[in-house]
């Protein structure tokens, strides 16, 4: 069996999920209350409303919102294994057990896009209704919203490996997502300390508190560096899945 069938598999046991309606609930939270909030300071001589709006939604979206969501999908794609020993049918399939987690892994990383794209879509729909209403004549960002949303996809990547390597080691459900939720929460505060670095649970919300330092000082220098943020990220994000590959099915195969 190729990767490929393995991972339309994969997506086949999650099609009738209710995470497509989950992935909805985070975006329409925060972007309605953040651009609603916002909004109600706009004046029609309001510049940069754009900016302004998206840092003020993705804020808690990023540091929050989205990692917990994701814990949630990574606990609801692990759970289509666990019971009924789905896991040791599975394993007797003709295909590596190391790409077993990995696939799983891959229909994560497609549900991370897919929420990014919710976002993006109810986001830019409440802006244009808090511009048009407010009477602000300022053209849609586009690129420069993509290029955030981008950001927040890539710098999440890390932080849901993560996630997912634990939700294999811990395959009790209550253990997986309390480890997460507790691991996800100082993640603001690990934010604003030199040790932000090596903690993937606040790369995203880094991101965007980079952002808004850099909207408020209106200042060219960006604060985000790439290096050495990039190589400690891949690997961060290269040995979760190493342990999550390593580890998935270990037990059964004894």
């Amino acid at each position: 069996m190729s990767f490929l069938e393995l991972l339309k598999i994969e997506f086949m046991k999650v099609k009738r999920s209710k995470i497509v309606p989950l992935i909805f609930i985070a975006p329409l939270l925060v972007v309605s209350s953040g651009v609603a909030n916002l909004s109600r300071y706009f004046t029609p001589e309001y510049t940069n409303a754009w900016s302004a709006m998206f840092i003020q939604s993705a804020l808690l979206y990023a540091y929050y919102l989205l990692p917990f969501s994701m814990i949630v999908v990574c606990v609801m794609i692990a759970g289509r294994e666990t019971g009924n020993n789905g896991i040791l049918k599975m394993l007797v399939l003709p295909v590596s057990r190391y790409a077993l987690p990995i696939a799983k892994f891959c229909v994560l990383a497609f549900y991370l896009f897919m929420e990014m794209a919710v976002f993006l879509a109810v986001f830019v729909i409440a802006g244009t209704i808090a511009t048009t209403t407010m009477g602000i004549n300022e053209t849609l960002p586009i690129l420069s919203l993509l290029k955030w949303c981008i950001g927040l996809f890539l710098t999440m990547l890390p932080c849901v490996g993560t996630m997912w390597a634990i939700t294999v080691l811990f395959k009790k459900p209550l253990l997986s997502v309390g480890l997460n939720l507790l691991l996800v929460i100082p993640g603001i505060l690990v934010s604003a300390t030199p040790i932000w670095i090596i903690y993937p649970y606040c790369y995203s919300g880094y991101l965007v508190s980079c952002s808004l330092h850099d909207f408020t000082v209106n200042s060219n220098i960006r604060t985000f560096s790439i290096f050495p943020f990039l190589p400690v990220a891949i690997l961060i994000f290269v040995l979760a899945l190493v342990i999550a590959a390593t580890q998935f099915g270990k037990e059964e195969m004894k």
